[in-house]
């Protein structure tokens, strides 16, 4: 990608009419709003086309979004390494990190996000929807006209953030004319309530990544990976993050593994470019992975969306043993395929799981034990709550919720 050009994002297209057996009242409240919004100019940008939650929900949502009507477009800004690194840091800090940047790092991020106003001032649109820290301060720095919304998107678990941080970026921020997060805990008391939204992230269940799979054929498809599929498997699917917490789930499976001794772990990753911790942290979690220990560490698997959903349908219990975490898009995916989700008693997995009822929160590796142990033993609770974990990602977390909440926010500022 040129160094002076934002990247406009292809995709392949998408049809609204395609999730009417899945959510047809869902479907019928978009078409009718989308009336009054017929080729209205979006424009969305974030840090990466690939790898992470947000990249995946904007490769359904930009093509539905034009597919009903609105001029919408997708668009990253040039990976810089040294950018990425001081956004990492940041992303860190906001998540509750102690320390404080730099001034050299504060210039990096500055400087960079004056070269990115540069290259916004080119695009001409109604609505700038700009996707997390790393291009945040962009706006603030356009000489151009704005567009008539322009709106911060934060996808992270902001409820314990660094305050310096925090405050070195919010004179910033409040270049916006909205704001959305994903719940309330989320919000910082500067923010006018009046305009902040909440909404949630979703999957897309005609994905080829949520195409539900039969368990056999799943299984079938873990062989090549070195998986006995005559044995026992937990799986988490995540960045090579610290707030994933990948040892931790190494502490619980190895802990389970001593009442459930064929039990096997997959660790399985695919890592994006704006994301230059992630080959640090794989490293020590390989270290710490011993050999002989049944742990499978897996990054970029080939044709990783179908490779991903096998582990999650396959696996007899799928973690989400986050210490932090702003949703959780991998438990909503294993929970559409009917698993059994383990998940920290965190952030937006607070939002998905009802303890006990569709999933388990836990607040330690040693809770997690215990219920992967408790899962195994006990084969109608596993049952129970992977039904109602399928159907509570119906009602709530598909696409199409998602576009009608953005339909929802849009309307009263352009009618």
């Amino acid at each position: 990608m040129s160094p002076n050009l934002l990247q406009r994002v292809n995709y392949s297209p998408k049809r609204l009419a395609d999730y009417r057996s899945i959510t047809p009242g869902v479907v019928d409240k978009i078409r009718q709003l989308a009336k009054s919004l017929q080729g209205l100019k979006m424009v969305h940008l974030n840090a990466t086309p690939l790898g992470g939650g947000v990249a995946e929900m904007l490769r359904c949502s930009v093509p539905l979004q034009r597919d009903i009507g609105l001029d919408s477009t997708w668009y990253v800004i040039p990976p810089k390494k040294s950018f990425f690194e001081v956004t990492k840091e940041i992303h860190n800090f906001m998540q509750g990190k102690a320390g404080d940047l730099t001034e050299k790092q504060k210039k990096i991020y500055l400087d960079y996000n004056q070269q990115i106003a540069g290259l916004l001032a080119k695009i001409k649109a109604d609505v700038f929807l700009v996707h997390d820290p790393q291009p945040a301060a962009a706006l603030s720095f356009l000489k151009t006209q704005k567009p008539k919304l322009s709106i911060w998107r934060c996808h992270i678990d902001t409820s314990h953030p660094n305050k310096s941080v925090w405050n070195f970026l919010m004179p910033y921020l409040k270049s916006y004319d909205h704001f959305v997060f994903t719940m309330p805990d989320y919000i910082h008391q500067d923010f006018p309530l009046e305009k902040v939204s909440f909404i949630t992230p979703v999957i897309d269940p005609l994905s080829e990544k949520n195409k539900l799979m039969a368990k056999t054929k799943a299984k079938q498809c873990l062989r090549k990976f070195g998986i006995d599929i005559r044995k026992p498997l937990i799986t988490q699917v995540s960045r090579y993050d610290p707030w994933k917490d990948p040892r931790g789930v190494i502490d619980a499976y190895r802990l389970a593994k001593k009442k459930i001794p064929r039990l096997q772990l997959a660790l399985v990753a695919q890592k994006a470019n704006d994301d230059p911790e992630g080959e640090k942290v794989y490293q020590e979690i390989k270290d710490y992975a011993q050999n002989g220990e049944d742990i499978f560490l897996l990054v970029n698997l080939p044709n990783n969306d179908r490779a991903v959903n096998a582990f999650q349908a396959a696996s007899d219990i799928v973690l989400q043993k986050s210490t932090r975490e702003g949703f959780g898009l991998t438990v909503t995916e294993a929970m559409w395929k009917k698993a059994a989700v383990i998940g920290g008693n965190v952030g937006g997995i607070k939002l998905q799981i009802e303890d006990g009822v569709n999933g388990f929160l836990v607040n330690s590796f040693q809770e997690a034990a215990e219920r992967i142990i408790c899962l195994f033993k006990n084969p109608q609770i596993k049952k129970k709550i992977s039904r109602a974990a399928h159907d509570s990602v119906k009602s709530r977390f598909l696409m199409p919720h998602n576009l009608l909440n953005y339909l929802n926010l849009l309307k009263p500022h352009f009618e």
